[in-house]
């Protein structure tokens, strides 16, 4: 899928710590965000853990997720490793380049699937998910292990993707260099090669978009590029997977690659959350039935987490909407969003715009995209309501920036995405604003080139909520405010 996997230092737009140092929703019906301007530099403390609604609820244990530079980074490394420096320094005009890079080639490949019809219970496991930056990613990674006796590595997790792969040795060709070992097949008891004349090798190709081939040995051979030619080519082969270490997948199936190059940072490789066969989604449907969900960091300095299975009781606040099913991509999580509200007012925004389109959630896109004339509405809107500031000169694909010098406070306004059954999701503050200095605070939210290419609800908008993925039922859930 098209992933970009970049970026030299912190995940910014979290610089807004705004659950710990203060918004105000107010009283029922208020339709803006106080916010105090401090918030917006980052947190030099760490939040040890996070706390969610379903912890409480279920009593489910969780492991510790951290940014790898952020201020808990220490509690992230295995026993003996020695935390590495790193520059401080910033491009973020450099980082929303890459984000439209993978926007841009995720959009290639939705357009040019629309000509393909080809469609394709147990308890809750926890990971530890953090953001990605210290893989030089704008995505967020995970640790589990491969192969018996395991050995854990941290991998770039994507709902956007489906093929789960990692650096293998003996590296025939090339291997970047990565944070953990590089894994050694030979020392595990579990692994075994897939034949290239199997149906599994043969339907790989719909997750990767590259036809397998036969090795030397018939073993099946796959391969993936990325939206920034990133790219992994290795053998396609079973192994076990450990979650945690007494949670585990028996012959999972995944790349072993032999050649690998791009921007993955020092992750391992990659965790395919999508929906093809594939999928670590599909593949451990009978275990886990179809369900995951996830905390995002929001923060360079907070916790996330990535669960898989079934919650024994859901919240009373979480919010299903359908997911649809859409011939262009059947590996994505397309859901129906119908309109936008700005400052506790819908927009006039025609549903047919948002149906045009069709929209996406992903994991591993930054800033959300919405059809041109959608955005046009809502920069109106957002522009209206902060008329009292200072604009400032846009970034990049940001376009609606203000200047916030000598502020202590500032009010902005509310924005709720709408989606089909009735279900209003109101955007956390910290997923509003994208922060390169007090000077140019930026609204999150950037437009399409054309009405008709594919809406993206990106992970800076699912920020402080949970995210519940119920495959099996075809539905998606938001929790607002369960995650710290």
């Amino acid at each position: 899928m098209a992933i970009t996997l970049l970026l030299p230092f912190l995940l910014l737009f979290p610089f807004l710590d705004l659950a710990q140092k203060g918004y105000a929703h107010g009283a029922a019906g208020q339709v803006n965000h106080l916010i105090e301007t401090s918030s917006f530099l980052p947190a030099t403390t760490c939040s040890s853990s996070i706390s969610t609604i379903k912890d409480l609820e279920n009593k489910q244990s969780s492991l510790n997720i951290v940014h790898r530079h952020g201020a808990c980074s220490s509690l992230f490394l295995d026993e003996g490793q020695e935390k590495t420096k790193t520059s401080t320094e910033f491009d973020p005009e450099e980082f929303l380049k890459h984000d439209q890079m993978r926007v841009e080639a995720l959009h290639f490949k939705l357009t040019k699937r629309s000509a393909n019809t080809q469609e394709q219970s147990a308890k809750a496991t926890v990971l530890p998910v953090q953001i990605g930056a210290s893989l030089g990613t704008a995505n967020y990674i995970v640790r589990v292990g491969f192969g018996t006796p395991a050995k854990y590595m941290s991998l770039i997790f994507d709902t956007g993707s489906d093929l789960t792969w990692i650096q293998c040795k003996p590296c025939s060709k090339f291997c970047y260099d990565q944070q953990d070992a590089i894994f050694n097949p030979s020392e595990s008891t579990s692994y075994s090669t897939i034949n290239c004349t199997t149906r599994i090798c043969f339907e790989s190709q719909y997750a990767t978009g590259i036809s397998p081939s036969c090795g030397d040995s018939a073993s099946c051979v796959y391969g993936i590029q990325y939206g920034d030619q990133s790219f992994s080519l290795g053998y396609l082969v079973n192994e076990t997977l450990s979650i945690t270490s007494t949670d585990v997948v028996n012959k999972f199936t995944f790349g072993c690659g032999q050649n690998n190059q791009g921007l993955f940072g020092k992750a391992a490789g990659l965790l395919g959350l999508g929906r093809h066969r594939l999928s670590i989604v599909s593949q451990t449907l009978k275990k886990y039935g179809g369900r995951f969900s996830y905390c995002l960091p929001s923060t360079s300095s907070s916790n996330g987490r990535l669960t898989f299975g079934a919650q024994k009781r859901l919240p009373s606040s979480v919010k299903f909407t359908p997911m649809v099913k859409d011939s262009r991509g059947p590996s994505y999580y397309f859901l129906n969003l119908v309109g936008i509200s700005v400052g506790g007012k819908k927009l006039a925004i025609s549903a047919s715009v948002f149906a045009s389109s069709g929209t996406i959630i992903d994991s591993g896109t930054v800033i959300s995209r919405l059809p041109r004339t959608a955005y046009t509405s809502l920069q109106s809107a957002f522009k209206q309501f902060m008329s009292s500031y200072r604009s400032a000169k846009p970034l990049s694909i940001l376009d609606t920036c203000f200047n916030l010098t000598g502020y202590k406070e500032v009010r902005i306004p509310k924005i709720a995405l709408l989606f089909k059954g009735g279900v209003t999701l109101d955007v956390d503050p910290s997923g509003l604003l994208f922060i390169r200095s007090i000077e140019q605070v930026c609204l999150a939210f950037a437009a399409n080139q054309d009405d008709k290419d594919v809406g993206i609800i990106g992970n800076t908008q699912q920020q402080r909520m949970e995210v519940i993925y119920d495959v099996a039922k075809s539905k998606l859930g938001f929790v607002p405010g369960s995650c710290a």
